[in-house]
């Protein structure tokens, strides 16, 4: 079962008027194991790695079959604007991150203007 999601940068934030596709593969096993998260490949975020690979602990170690589509989605949304540094998925934006951040935050909305809304 694959899901294609759309997940929307939040107000006042860098990511703010990106709108940005996420694709959701469910398992056999689901709800006892996550679903694998993927954005485009190449989505510059700390967390994600090159294939597009969402690394967020409720997607791995953290996973409880109780924990549902929205949770994730919105856990997601979260990671866009408060990334985990300590589990860097991506070298170049782990690096701009604590060396740059001003090209770090330009890097962020570059990439929110490369997904507008479809609408």
């Amino acid at each position: 079962m694959v899901w294609r999601c759309v997940i929307p940068g939040k107000e006042g934030t860098d990511w703010e008027g990106g709108y940005f596709p996420l694709t959701m593969q469910f398992t056999e096993d689901y709800p006892n194991s996550p679903p694998s998260c993927k954005f485009p490949t190449g989505f510059f975020h700390i967390n994600v790695y090159d294939s597009g690979a969402v690394c967020l602990s409720i997607l791995s170690s953290a996973w409880k079959p109780s924990i549902t589509v929205k949770q994730i989605l919105v856990g997601i949304q979260e990671l866009f604007d408060d990334p985990n540094p300590n589990s860097a998925a991506q070298n170049i934006s782990y690096e701009l991150y604590r060396k740059n951040m001003p090209e770090y935050r330009n890097r962020v909305r570059q990439q929110a203007k490369k997904y507008p809304s479809a609408l």
